[in-house]
């Protein structure tokens, strides 16, 4: 994402503008800014708060949020009603019955549910809230594991010398890979059992010592008192004193322990297993682009219990859970139709799944996209920016996230992105979004979020989001995959109000609108990485609903 001038002040620009915005009068009301200035207090957040933090407004609530909540109180009453705006979530699905999304999923018109015959003759049959490129995949390869598995047999054992000038990238896609595979597999197996070991002490330790004192919560001074201990007994009062240590309750510990074992097993049978053909229930080539149709209409996952779409549905519920029902919780956005395109399984995705995800959304009459996932490697990414440059084309929006790794996207590169080579952007409808924290401050980044002078465009709150999850239920979590569909209902609210702004004139009114701050904050977690808040992203800037409608109404 090259560095653009603000459009903020630009008033040649607007003027220009003028003739294609919406026939709603200009927002008299005065942007927030300067909040550097601002005398802050830094309070803690009640449970309430927390469950919202992303809506409230910085200068009056001092938490760092999108100031939603006085947009909706001060601006728009003034703005009526809107037009609906399809937003597609592309990820692992969305639970399309949740009690807090089935009023807002979209439906495509043009088909008639289940009759088996593809109606609006776009390929895809009986596709009537989107479509699901993945099948009854659920777990998936990391995509360097992907490129090991298909050069093994060709590269494997052999050294530079032995290789063709027209082998010689792959070979080195090959090596780098490999390299990163022996190493994950490693610590993958040596944590299952590390967790495992852990695991099996602790509960058989819990079971023992809770049965002698009649409770399942317990303390250091609890197992001290313990009169007369058997030699067993003292070891598993040594056991779990330990354990203690790490300050959880030993039931809650235990609980973090099995969840560890499952998410090392689950690298090991998924992510870096080198022998399961997950693609081979799709009946389709991944490398074969041609070929556009496969899959399903099952946009909320083949389990019951939905688990496997649990991302898709909490991002759904950000951008657009349905506002003021008295249930659950609300969206960012309220006059939204969220099109489901499943394209992301517990693993990497692949480039065809995201490319072909992309045109369908264009097609099929998105005008914003949400892309909350991201990958270190990719083996086509030409397919995916020729997808973003259709969507431009299109005037649609892409909103995507930043990546968890803590790192700089400026000297590390992450996909899907938009730019190919020398920092020069393919298309100036993608945007992509870092993590806040909820603290104001030294801690204002996520220490997870990625960040980028060029490479990060702007940043939104990300952490300890409330958001629906499947079976009508609601949780927290984290990420730049929270932070993005925040901006995506922001983006949506403004293509809702003033519809004849273009996408590229949304990204920048996101970017240039937002809060700025010249605050130090802390990156990746590191206390010795320190940098000004306003220089880690391309506008520097957090987005603010409030703001970004003022902004909108003036051009």
């Amino acid at each position: 994402m090259k560095i653009l001038k603000p459009l903020f002040f630009a008033t040649a620009f607007a003027l220009i503008l003028a003739s294609c915005g919406s026939s709603v009068a200009p927002l008299t009301s005065t942007p927030i800014g300067n909040i550097d200035t601002q005398p802050l207090k830094i309070g803690n957040i009640n449970d309430e708060q927390l469950k919202s933090w992303s809506y409230t407004d910085l200068v009056t609530d001092t938490i760092p949020g999108m100031s939603v909540n006085k947009a909706y109180a001060e601006l728009i009453p003034t703005l009526g009603e809107g037009t609906k705006v399809i937003v597609a979530v592309i990820d692992s699905g969305v639970d399309i019955e949740h009690e807090d999304l089935k009023n807002v999923i979209w439906t495509n018109q043009k088909e008639t549910p289940n009759n088996g015959i593809d109606d609006d003759k776009n390929g895809y049959i009986d596709d009537i809230h989107g479509w699901n490129f993945l099948g009854d995949i659920v777990g998936e390869n990391l995509e360097f594991t992907r490129i090991v598995r298909r050069y093994d047999a060709q590269f494997n054992g052999k050294d530079a010398s032995e290789i063709s000038e027209v082998d010689k990238e792959n070979f080195a896609l090959y090596q780098k890979a490999k390299a990163e595979q022996d190493k994950k597999y490693a610590d993958a197996a040596a944590n299952k059992e590390r967790y495992s070991q852990m695991f099996s002490q602790t509960s058989s330790a819990h079971k023992s010592i809770s049965t002698k004192l009649g409770k399942e919560d317990y303390t250091v001074e609890d197992l001290t008192a313990i009169s007369n201990p058997t030699t067993e007994e003292k070891e598993q009062i040594v056991i779990l004193t330990q354990m203690l240590s790490y300050g959880s309750a030993i039931p809650e510990f235990i609980e973090r322990l099995e969840g560890g074992v499952e998410y090392f097993g689950g690298q090991l049978t998924n992510h870096l297993n080198m022998t399961t053909d997950f693609r081979g229930v799709l009946n389709d080539d991944p490398y074969d682009i041609t070929d556009a149709f496969y899959g399903n209409n099952d946009v909320d996952g083949p389990t019951i219990d939905k688990e496997n779409v649990m991302h898709g549905t909490h991002v759904a519920g950000s951008i657009a859970a349905q506002r003021k029902n008295g249930i659950g919780m609300d969206g960012v956005a309220n006059n939204v139709a969220i099109m489901v395109v499943r394209a992301v399984p517990d693993g990497d995705e692949y480039d065809k799944d995201v490319a072909l995800a992309i045109r369908y959304a264009v097609d099929n009459g998105a005008k914003v996209i949400n892309t909350s996932f991201g990958k270190a490697y990719s083996q086509n990414p030409e397919w995916v920016w020729d997808a973003i440059k259709y969507a431009g084309k299109h005037d649609v929006l892409i909103v995507n996230a930043a990546g968890n790794d803590g790192i700089d996207l400026d000297v590390t590169p992450s996909f899907p992105n938009d730019t190919k080579v020398s920092n020069v952007e393919i298309s100036d409808n993608f945007i992509t979004i870092g993590a806040l924290n909820n603290k104001y401050g030294s801690e204002l980044v996520a220490t997870f979020s990625n960040y980028g002078t060029t490479s990060v465009d702007v940043f939104s709150p990300g952490v300890k989001i409330w958001s629906t999850t499947p079976l009508d239920t609601y949780k927290f979590l984290q990420g730049t995959s929270m932070a993005s569909p925040n901006v995506a209902g922001v983006a949506a609210m403004i293509r809702s109000y003033f519809p004849k702004l273009s996408a590229s004139q949304v990204k920048h009114i996101l970017m240039d609108s937002g809060l700025s701050s010249s605050t130090p904050v802390v990156l990746g977690g590191e206390e010795s990485n320190v940098k000004p808040f306003n220089t880690i992203s391309t506008s520097g800037k957090m987005v603010n609903l409030y703001n970004a409608l003022i902004m909108a109404s003036k051009m």
